[in-house]
This record gives C-alpha cells, structure tokens and sequence, in this order.
C-alpha cells in the first residue's frame, strides 16, 4: 500500500508525459504506467466502432477527474505487473476504489479475464 500526495493529472500526449492519464484504465504516475486492475474500460486507440470511441474518451477523461481529486493509494494484491509490463494495482482516492466508480458510472466493468466488446 503506497499513498501519494494529491496531485494534478492531464491527458497523456507523449511517452514523455509524467502524472498524465493514458486511458480509462491505465495512468502514468511518474515514470511508470499503472494499470487499474479487475477492471476494463472501452479502448481508445484503436476503438473498434463509434460508440466504443465516446465511451472510451469518457471513461480517460473521468480517470483523470478521479485521479486528480486528492491523495492516491496504490495497492498491490496478487500479481506486480501485467504481460505489458505495467503495475497491476488497485487504486483509491480519497479512500474510495476508482474501479468501482467506473464500474458504476456505466465506464467500465469487471474484468472476465479477457477483453470484451463496448460494440452494439
């Protein structure tokens, strides 16, 4: 468990981009790149059709309001990183789960354990 002080985030426009939001469910936080575990959000680059890429966009853009609202707790469970080389964690603000939040805001939902389509 790590907490961090609040800070604030944008969207993520180069691999360079420190404390910027890459996705609806993953986020650089200094030089790493942290992936919310057990959930999963629309895709943004690439989406697979028009309503995956409004969903997306929403769901970065929300990550980053949530992000950016106070301190930020990092928590590891099970595994460290995911096959993509990311922190695999779960992430509180303010000591509510940003998962959870997502999920019940319709951006995201929980992870089966393999990627599923936001496509009608």
């Amino acid at each position: 468990r790590r907490t961090l002080p609040p800070t604030t985030f944008t969207i993520c426009r180069a691999d360079r981009d420190t404390h910027c939001v890459v996705d609806g469910d993953t986020f650089r936080l200094e030089r790493e790149r942290v992936r919310i575990e057990r959930i999963d959000t629309p895709e943004i680059r690439p989406s697979r059709c028009p309503r995956e890429a409004r969903l997306g966009a929403k769901a970065t853009e929300r990550l980053r309001q949530l992000l950016s609202a106070g301190p930020i707790t990092l928590v590891r469970n099970r595994r460290d990183r995911d096959r993509n080389g990311r922190l695999l964690r779960s992430v509180e603000v303010n000591g509510r789960d940003v998962g959870a939040t997502l999920i019940s805001e319709g951006l995201a939902r929980p992870y089966r354990g393999r990627k599923e389509t936001w496509c009608p």
